[in-house]
């Protein structure tokens, strides 16, 4: 009865058209979905053999391989100024006076102490010729004395004189030789005043270079030939050297030949080496590349915010001055490079299509040394017939875009430049019929 029905309504013209509009759109479904074959259902690159060079970026600034930092040792008003921003001095070059009536009045006063002192000495070795004849005359008296005492002991023995004459030229001998003695202690202290004046003298000499040093310092000069690139002080201003001398001018020997300080990363520095080649960029020449070669990696860390960098100079020449001091810089070092290396696109590195997986490492030939290379990796290659197959790899160097390729079993060993490797699917919006469609994202 079911049967009967149905046929009595397949013999309807409408029932028809509903079944042919259904087949219609069966048939686009299964065209929408499967296309016309042009357009491949992954996303692929090329694998090729050339150059990786491996770089670490970072930034710094633009700076005088010598620079000088011009101060005061003294305190005092500036009187004048004879250097300004980008004025070329030479060593010795005068450019700033300090007031400098205070230490002319100090100088003056060093000077009239010099001569007090030198005159003190003076009169020191006066006293030492008039100790000295002092000395002289007790012992002639000495010598009179003793004379005498021997004249009347011989009178007293012949009965001429009494005992009591001889017991008194026998206490001038005891005076005289007292007298001798005082006359020299007298000398030796007044050969010790000449001493101290002496000393007295080098002391206000010393006084006086002093100032004298302290006035040629009111002078500031250029310690070395170079360019001013920072003048602190303005006519007028008094400085106050005290702890420290205050900061005047700041004086760059060479603009011609400068250097990149470059803050670098605890986990890059180790791969820095003096001699490596460097680029970098400025924000103010947009577009152009500067080269420079690494001169140093100073070992004393900077710890700020918990993260430790090292500096690193990196110099260039400057031949044409148009980079000045302060410039803040992009810079590229090469930590190492490969020449004729089998490399693949970084994107394909992180391709993992479920159910393909790559041969395992047994599969080395007999007697073959394990694969040399870092970290572990695989690709998928397309074969003949457009289906992927996995391959395990090792890692070598890296750019960031490209990374060397190291087959790690006897199959990979195959991966030849000029094939091609998986990426990804196409992106929504842009389904394998090439129509608009979607398709299933890889896993990443």
């Amino acid at each position: 009865m079911l049967i009967s029905r149905l046929l009595m309504r397949l013999r309807e013209p409408r029932t028809w058209s509903v079944v042919a509009l259904l087949a219609l759109g069966a048939a686009g479904l299964w065209w929408w979905q499967h296309g016309d074959g042009q357009v491949p259902p992954y996303r692929t690159a090329t694998l090729e053999r050339g150059r990786i060079t491996a770089a670490v970026s970072a930034s710094g600034q633009v700076m005088p391989v010598t620079q000088v930092s011009v101060g005061s040792q003294i305190s005092g008003q500036i009187r004048e100024l004879f250097a300004d921003f980008n004025s070329e001095v030479k060593a010795g070059q005068v450019i700033a006076q300090i007031d400098p009536q205070l230490i002319e009045f100090q100088v003056r006063q060093a000077q009239a102490d010099l001569e007090a002192a030198r005159s003190q000495v003076l009169i020191a070795q006066a006293n030492v010729l008039a100790s000295q004849a002092a000395v002289s005359r007790a012992r002639v008296e000495l010598a009179e004395a003793q004379r005498d005492l021997e004249r009347k002991t011989d009178l007293v023995a012949r009965g001429f004189i009494a005992q009591s004459e001889a017991d008194r030229a026998r206490a001038l001998v005891n005076t005289s030789t007292e007298a001798l003695r005082s006359a020299e202690a007298q000398a030796g202290v007044t050969a010790a005043q000449v001493q101290a004046a002496q000393a007295t003298v080098k002391q206000r000499e010393a006084a006086l270079a002093q100032s004298e040093t302290n006035l040629s310092r009111t002078r500031i000069t250029s310690p070395v030939d170079g360019i001013v690139i920072k003048r602190a002080v303005e006519r007028g201003q008094t400085v106050a050297a005290s702890l420290q001398a205050p900061e005047l001018f700041v004086i760059a020997q060479n603009l011609r030949d400068m250097r990149v300080e470059v803050s670098v990363d605890e986990s890059d520095v180790g791969r820095i080496r003096p001699g490596q080649p460097a680029s970098f960029t400025v924000d103010a020449f947009p577009g152009q590349t500067f080269e420079g070669r690494v001169e140093q990696v100073r070992k004393a860390a900077i710890a700020a915010n918990n993260v430790v960098t090292y500096v690193a100079a990196v110099g260039f020449a400057n031949r044409d001055g148009r980079l000045l001091p302060g410039m803040t810089a992009n810079i590229r070092i090469e930590t190492d490079v490969r020449e004729d290396v089998l490399k693949v696109p970084n994107a394909a590195l992180r391709v993992r299509i479920p159910g393909v997986e790559p041969a395992p490492a047994a599969t080395r030939g007999e007697g073959e040394s394990a694969p040399r290379g870092g970290a572990r990796g695989r690709v998928h290659v397309l074969d003949a017939q457009g289906q992927p197959r996995a391959y395990a790899v090792r890692l070598g160097l890296t750019d960031g875009t490209h990374t060397e390729l190291i087959p790690a079993t006897a199959d990979a060993a195959a991966l030849q430049p000029g094939q091609k490797v998986v990426t990804g699917l196409p992106a929504a919006g842009n389904g394998s019929n090439g129509r608009g469609g979607t398709a299933p994202r890889l896993p990443f």
